[in-house]
């Protein structure tokens, strides 16, 4: 069913699902990194306006377009800063305002499937196959958004995470090599480009199939 409905993906069916759904993904997302930043102590989120869920606020348009286009792009950014939250608990404060983001992704991808399972998509495909189509596009875009960010890849939320995480001596490590992952991300992505069969699509495997699985298992396909 997933597979049916989602193969028409050059329709406008499609794309203006797909549009829809990358809007209110990054919304939600950057939002939150927002949202718990400035809970967390930063109070920056504030001062500039981020804490709404209007997105011409959040969404960053050079990145906009280059998702629209290539498939990739920084879609938003949240200016916080750990730097900015009391010194007491940083470190967690830092990982809540972070890890907010990707998981605001998956918490919204499990209430539309939640949904869908409810309802069920026969009865909704009776009233409606572009809303079908734009709630299933709503749930595999989020779960994209989710694993996407959690790759430990600078500047992906992942490798704040992985930062975060780590004892403060093997953090000043990781800090000194970012750049080092920076590279291998943008390396990687070139490599996706390539034709298939020329070298494997590491990106594909890192993140094609989880968001697949995930997605099939969210709406029990």
């Amino acid at each position: 069913m997933l597979t049916q409905l989602l193969t028409g993906r050059l329709s406008i069916e499609y794309f203006i699902s797909f549009i829809i759904a990358l809007t209110l993904a990054m919304t939600i997302h950057e939002f939150a990194h927002n949202y718990i930043g400035y809970r967390m102590g930063d109070p920056n989120p504030q001062r500039t306006g981020r804490l709404t869920l209007n997105p011409l606020v959040h969404i960053y348009w050079p990145g906009w377009l280059m998702f629209i286009i290539l498939g990739f792009g920084i879609l938003g950014f949240a200016p916080i800063d750990w730097r900015r939250m009391p010194i007491e608990n940083r470190r967690w404060r830092w990982l809540a305002a972070v890890a907010a983001g990707p998981l605001s992704n998956l918490l919204l991808a499990l209430i539309i499937a939640l949904i869908l399972r409810i309802i069920g998509v026969g009865n909704l495909v009776e009233i409606s196959r572009f809303v079908v189509t734009l709630l299933i596009v709503i749930v595999s875009v989020n779960v994209l958004l989710f694993v996407f960010n959690l790759l430990p890849l600078f500047p992906i939320d992942g490798w704040q995470i992985v930062w975060t995480l780590l004892p403060p001596d093997l953090a000043y490590t990781w800090d000194r090599y970012k750049e080092y992952t920076q590279y291998a991300f943008f390396g990687l992505l070139l490599l996706s480009f390539l034709p298939g069969g020329v070298i494997p699509n590491v990106f594909g495997l890192l993140i094609g199939q989880p968001v697949d699985f995930l997605t099939n298992l969210l709406l029990g396909f």
